[in-house]
């Protein structure tokens, strides 16, 4: 079990990767259109992967507290959307599309700032693979080998686009494609570990599962509506970012339903 568990872990950093090494073989930097569409498809997958493989399960495990079912869920959601919050203040970071960086006061080069911002949005990413992991081995009837499978290959999804609109702007802003490469990979490093942290926590804590799904949702949900939405409404023709995000949204509900 821990080796699947190891796994379905890894799955979302290969994602990243494999989206960073179009640096190698695009010759161009995206456009803002391309990066728009994958932003939302981004978006529609985190989204998706919040009801369906956290708030839906957490309230399912509170369901002998019978109409309060729903105050486990509430409550994890609000601590995980406080939880990025802080970490949005206390981290410098720049968005995609912006000029001014959020945080505090930074010297940081621009590269690194929006390697931050990445990073950010990632660290609930990883917590949402490793919690639903550990709702997995504690053996809990609403969490199935198969979703948590789907939700790891959702995950990865998304991640490819991300790890392309990281490294292809970096190359095109003068760091080699290998230096470019490493850097994509690096801002998608950190949702194994947060994965696994959560994991071990998750693992001790088993009575507050619904609680830490619902927390994990939060957080994924501040990510995209703070940053991700924002990014993919830029500028002219937004309506291509809000059909990924529906194509993002139906194909992870589709893998959800079917693989779980």
């Amino acid at each position: 079990m821990w080796f699947e568990v190891f796994i379905g872990l890894m799955i979302p950093l290969v994602g990243t990767t494999l989206g960073s090494a179009c640096v190698f073989f695009m010759k161009k930097d995206l456009s803002r259109g391309v990066q728009r569409a994958l932003t939302g498809f981004a978006a529609g997958v985190m989204v998706a992967a919040s009801i369906w493989s956290l708030l839906i399960p957490a309230m399912n495990l509170s369901e002998p507290m019978g109409k309060l079912a729903f105050i486990p869920a509430f409550i994890g959601f609000w601590v995980g959307v406080l939880f990025l919050l802080l970490l949005d203040r206390i981290i410098p970071h720049l968005h995609m599309f912006a000029e001014k960086a959020e945080g505090p006061k930074s010297r940081a080069r621009r590269d690194t700032m929006l390697l931050l911002a990445v990073t950010l949005h990632n660290i609930p990413e990883g917590m949402t693979i490793g919690v639903v992991y550990a709702g997995l081995l504690s053996g809990s009837t609403e969490i199935t080998a198969g979703a948590a499978l789907a939700l790891s290959i959702g995950m990865a999804l998304q991640n490819f686009p991300e790890g392309a609109i990281i490294s292809m702007p970096l190359h095109a802003e003068g760091k080699s494609k290998g230096r470019a490469f490493l850097d994509g990979v690096l801002s998608g490093a950190v949702e194994p570990v947060a994965a696994l942290l959560t994991a071990l926590f998750a693992s001790i804590a088993v009575p507050a599962m619904p609680y830490l799904l619902a927390f994990a949702a939060g957080a994924m949900f501040y990510a995209v509506v703070e940053e991700l939405i924002p990014e993919m409404s830029a500028g002219e023709h937004s309506n291509v970012g809000v059909v990924m995000f529906a194509v993002g949204f139906t194909l992870m509900m589709a893998l959800d339903v079917a693989l779980g």
